[in-house]
């Protein structure tokens, strides 16, 4: 009797060993998910959506009736309505939370359960920080973080590759005891999480104490940016130092990287420490202060804003210069209205020698200026003779003004307006420059009448 010869597909294909593994899986199907446990377990999460569906909007428009007269603007109502948005899916959380607690003292298992709680944790974090922040990078950060915790924490990864993280660290040296201190990538990680945590809620309160400052009016304007500025060096110096506590990180360690730092510092960074230390020294000085007019190198305009490392200055043109602290420390400024805002502009302007009256157009030029609305009255404009020049008798009118910020060349147009039509109704004439040409002699006509 003569055998049949295997098959091709059979000589490439191990088809018993395939079918074996195939019974296998099938087997742990039936084994692990096909059993009246996970039965169990499904039919309660779906079970879960029925009340939160019913009772999370509801609830939303309960408390949304109470709460939302009283919550007109700021952070605290975009949190307010952010919770308000995600009241079924919170719902949703504390029902599958109240399953898994009925399920764990009936002693039956719950892992699917669990796997839709870190799930739903996971989703309700991405999505309250994209309610409340309203920042692209922060969902995007929340997203790219919290979604692989999540899934690692479902498929039970997630304590190996904590424990890999640990091993992959450091070694910064040693404790005054022989300790020997390491630096492992997840307390990097750690650290960042707390820091941006933390320093976003200092951020907060940052603003909210800047708030309570511009509706301080015994306040001066100078004070509210020294102190504006000291909370944003020290929020996130502070920030930094809770998140290194709250990782457990050894400060004293810190002390191996003082020499690089100063390095950088002298070196890399000097420029912008030299500005930062002159923003200081122009705030506690109060040499400027924002609503100040100034004129920097030419260029007049008043003072918006005050920097760590610049001083903002808004020109008449509308355009906006940062101009580094250290200049004003270095080359001096134009304060216009550092002491008192009355302010004395001068107007120079010449008459024709046939004048005879000078005293009059002295007179006629002091009252042209008190015509001006921005010229202030309690102090008398003055004019002066100057000079006799090579065209004109020169004059110098000298008014005041109270309000500098507003601009200077166009008060200054007025007054020269006003005094052009005083001068002229009143019968003074404006010189202009002459020149007279002298002919002593002329050519010669040509005899041949060429």
């Amino acid at each position: 009797m003569t055998t049949q010869p295997d098959s091709a597909i059979g000589e490439i294909l191990p088809l018993e060993r395939l079918q074996t593994q195939a019974l296998a899986l099938w087997d742990w199907l039936l084994v692990t998910l096909l059993n009246l446990d996970v039965a169990i377990q499904l039919g309660l999460v779906m079970a879960a959506f029925v009340p939160a569906l019913i009772f999370g909007p509801r609830l939303r428009h309960l408390v949304e009736a109470q709460a939302s007269p009283h919550l007109k603007t700021g952070l605290a109502r975009r949190v307010f309505l952010a919770t308000m948005a995600l009241a079924t899916p919170v719902a949703l959380l504390l029902f599958l939370a109240i399953e898994r607690i009925a399920l764990g003292t009936l002693e039956r298992p719950y892992a699917l359960v669990d796997i839709a709680i870190s799930l739903m944790t996971a989703w309700l974090i991405i999505r309250a920080v994209t309610l409340v922040i309203r920042s692209k990078f922060w969902s995007s950060l929340a997203f790219y973080t919290v979604w692989p915790i999540a899934a690692l924490d479902v498929f039970g990864l997630l304590d190996d590759v904590v424990q890999q993280l640990q091993a992959l660290a450091i070694p910064l040296g040693q404790t005054e005891d022989g300790e020997a201190v390491d630096l492992s990538l997840f307390d990097i990680i750690r650290t960042l999480i707390y820091f941006g945590v933390i320093f976003w809620l200092a951020s907060l309160g940052g603003r909210a104490v800047n708030a309570q400052l511009e509706r301080a009016d015994e306040i001066s304007p100078a004070l509210r940016a020294l102190i504006s500025k000291i909370l944003g060096v020290a929020l996130p110096v502070i920030a930094l130092l809770i998140a290194l506590q709250l990782t457990g990180f050894n400060l004293a360690t810190l002390a191996i990287f003082s020499g690089a730092v100063g390095i950088g510092v002298g070196l890399g960074l000097q420029k912008t420490v030299s500005n930062f230390a002159a923003g200081f020294t122009l705030l506690a000085d109060q040499s400027i202060k924002p609503g100040d007019a100034i004129d920097v190198d030419g260029q007049f305009g008043w003072v918006t804003g005050m920097q760590s490392r610049y001083v903002s200055m808004r020109t008449r043109d509308g355009t906006e210069h940062l101009i580094p602290n250290e200049h004003f420390i270095a080359n001096g400024v134009i304060n216009w209205s550092k002491s008192d805002r009355i302010v004395r502009l001068h107007a120079p302007f010449g008459v024709s020698y046939g004048t005879e009256d000078l005293e009059r157009v002295q007179r006629l030029a002091e009252e042209a200026a008190k015509t001006v609305d921005r010229v202030v009255s309690e102090r008398q404009p003055q004019c002066n003779l100057m000079e006799f020049g090579d065209s004109a008798i020169n004059f110098d009118l000298r008014f005041w003004i109270t309000d500098p910020e507003n601009g200077l060349s166009n008060v200054r147009s007025d007054v020269f307006i006003a005094l052009a039509k005083t001068l002229k109704e009143n019968g003074v004439e404006f010189p202009f420059p002459q020149l007279d040409i002298h002919v002593k002699d002329l050519p010669k006509a040509d005899p041949s009448g060429a």
